[in-house]
């Protein structure tokens, strides 16, 4: 190795080495990104084109693993309905940048499917909020796959998902300004408010 290191007349240094190395990888990369792009776009290009199969809902050939009722429905509109907190419909609260239901979370939607049973005429609204840590656009996010997560347990345990939407308010609507860890524990949260006629 050291004849053929010698033969090619270049000094090698750990500078030459690494300016080396990030050419080849450039090229790499361009190499590769040519050789995908194509099947990328044939890829989206065939899942566009293929409409929706909708079976009847009596069809005898629905899976086992097809979503459970309600889980697919269209969210309730609230625009015009007055919401209001109802003592019974308890918070869910969430870890730092989490939207899974723990244990106690999952309880406390017991519960409250219990009560939403019990108001079959009620519609409902889960907000998701997050701390006021991240930027506005992640928290809106976040805040959405919290209350799409309550919502979606909440369909699981039987409620109707057409009484069900969902808002983010991210980090707009925090209940303690202070730059503490128990602060952050009660922002980051997913309310369920509701309209009863």
């Amino acid at each position: 190795m050291s004849a053929c290191y010698q033969c090619t007349g270049i000094t090698w240094s750990p500078r030459l080495a690494k300016s080396m190395i990030a050419a080849i990888k450039a090229q790499l990369n361009e190499v590769v990104m040519a050789a995908m792009l194509p099947l990328l776009i044939l890829g989206l290009a065939s899942g566009c084109a293929h409409a929706p199969v909708h079976q009847a809902s009596g069809s005898s050939a629905a899976s086992a693993s097809a979503p459970t009722p309600g889980a697919q429905a269209v969210e309730a509109s609230v625009r015009a309905a007055t919401l209001r907190a109802i003592p019974e419909l308890r918070t869910v609260h969430f870890a730092y940048d989490s939207d899974y239901l723990n244990a106690q979370a999952r309880s406390i939607l017991r519960r409250n499917a219990k009560w939403i049973a019990s108001h079959p005429s009620a519609t409902l609204q889960v907000a998701g909020h997050c701390d006021q840590r991240g930027t506005v656009e992640y928290n809106l996010a976040l805040g959405q796959r919290r209350a799409k997560a309550v919502r979606d347990y909440l369909i699981a345990l039987g409620s109707d998902g057409g009484k069900i939407a969902t808002i983010s308010y991210g980090k707009e609507r925090l209940l303690c300004q202070e730059m503490t860890s128990s602060c952050w524990r009660r922002n980051r949260r997913a309310e369920t408010l509701a309209a009863v006629p």
